[in-house]
């Protein structure tokens, strides 16, 4: 059976990995897109992405468009004469692009869908509470995760996990559930299935310092979920009653023990803590501003006098 020719469009590690078993699997890789070059730190170096790094080390040809309507672009990209494009964690691609190979294009979506449709859907999966979720392949078309359903993949999410941890778990899953995809639409013995949108879904919004702040009026259960789905990255963040000072929590355990009055920090012997609403957080990992990330230990040592400070 002939391989496919492929165009890939990804930009972080996630996508990395699925091109790596693309590549393992010998598929014809025949360009990747990914962002352009960014510059930080303080010198304002250039930065390159997961997968450009990947591409230099594997003599990958390398596209980096400023617009992906440019006509540049869209020119070099028909030139090509590819059979596929393949997305994952990438912009959303305007008609002009993902009309343009004759067997179409798909994407991989870290989500069952049409549960968790947008663009931070483990974060929110463990943000809802789910005990499962996973992963679907399926054709784009102009609504954003709404297209056609090639395959699926559940994944089981811990009672202590975080979004690190599930990240890297369907990161794996992801790449073979791609190559598994790129097989069955080799063999044409598909069948794509339309996703029912008429129900109402969890949806999975971009974050934003308003959806990453603690809202303290919540349930212990929900602010712990908040704490381990935007952990390690962004971090759950709230601020000192009265300031604009801002504390960020990235380990807790919710423990039901009563109800509070007001929301403070604790430190009884050596345990530091947060009284709410309906219970306490004990405190693994914090982060108070302008400070580096710390252990409860370090920061007792360092910020007992933090200790009834209230929080909003």
């Amino acid at each position: 059976m002939e391989k496919l020719k492929i165009v890939f469009f990804g930009t972080p590690e996630f996508a990395t990995f699925s091109l790596n078993e693309l590549f393992k699997n010998k598929y014809i890789i025949q360009a990747v897109v990914t962002a352009t070059d960014k510059k930080s730190g303080r010198g304002k170096k250039v930065q390159y992405s997961h997968i450009k790094e990947y591409c230099l080390e594997n003599n990958i040809n390398l596209i980096q468009p400023e617009s992906l309507k440019s006509t540049k672009f869209l020119r070099e990209l028909k030139l090509l004469q590819t059979d596929l494009f393949v997305v994952v964690a990438y912009r959303m691609l305007p008609r002009l692009v993902w009309q343009i190979p004759n067997k179409g294009t798909i994407n991989l979506h870290a989500s069952i869908l049409p549960q968790l449709r947008g663009a931070a859907p483990i974060q929110w999966a463990i943000i809802n509470g789910l005990s499962e979720t996973g992963l679907t392949t399926f054709f784009i078309n102009e609504k954003i995760d709404s297209g056609d359903v090639l395959l699926q993949k559940k994944v089981k999410i811990a009672e202590d996990e975080n979004f690190g941890s599930l990240h890297d778990k369907l990161m794996l899953e992801g790449g073979k559930l791609l190559v598994s995809t790129i097989k069955l639409l080799e063999s044409k013995k598909y069948k794509a299935i339309k996703q029912n949108l008429d129900k109402t879904h969890l949806t999975a919004p971009k974050l934003d310092k308003n959806n990453t702040r603690i809202n303290w009026k919540k349930s212990g259960i929900y602010i712990s979920n908040l704490i381990r789905g935007l952990s390690p990255f962004p971090g759950a963040w709230t601020q000192i009653l009265g300031s604009n000072f801002t504390i960020k929590i990235f380990s807790a355990f919710y423990i039901e023990s009563g109800t509070n009055s007001s929301i403070q920090f604790k430190i009884e012997k050596n345990k530091l803590m947060i009284l709410i609403r309906d219970g306490h957080l004990e405190i693994d990992e914090i982060q108070i501003q302008g400070k580096k990330r710390m252990n409860s230990k370090e920061f007792i040592n360092g910020y007992r006098n933090f200790n009834n400070v209230e929080l909003y």
